[in-house]
């Protein structure tokens, strides 16, 4: 019983370039989510009540930062300024979650790899 020439364990040169090559993409994703999540930290996402009265500051992976209320909404009393710091945090949240999603895209684009 002879084998073909080159078909050895099934696994050729071939198949040892492929996982040689997705371990280098592996390792160039790992590096690059590193340096994503350093530009996150540093990152100022605001995010604002309807009227502009209520900015919420969080950082790019949503560690937040500050709130800017001001006089205007303070003088909408407490139930009124509670639902624009909500709207302001909401919309923080959001525009982090955006901004987190589309980067991850942009690293992992035509990286083809599984689960990703």
């Amino acid at each position: 019983m002879t084998q073909g020439k080159g078909q050895g364990f099934g696994f050729g040169l071939g198949k040892m370039k492929e996982l040689t090559e997705a371990f280098k993409k592996a390792q160039q994703v790992q590096q690059g989510a590193k340096q994503l999540q350093e530009e996150l930290e540093q990152m100022e996402i605001e995010g604002q009540s309807n009227d502009g009265s209520v900015k919420v500051i969080v950082s790019g992976n949503q560690e937040p930062r500050r709130v800017e209320i001001s006089e205007a909404a303070v003088a909408q009393g407490p139930q009124a300024l509670s639902e624009l710091v909500t709207t302001a945090m909401k919309d923080a949240y959001d525009k982090s979650t955006e901004t987190m999603r589309s980067r991850m895209e942009e690293l992992t684009s035509g990286l083809n790899l599984p689960g990703l």
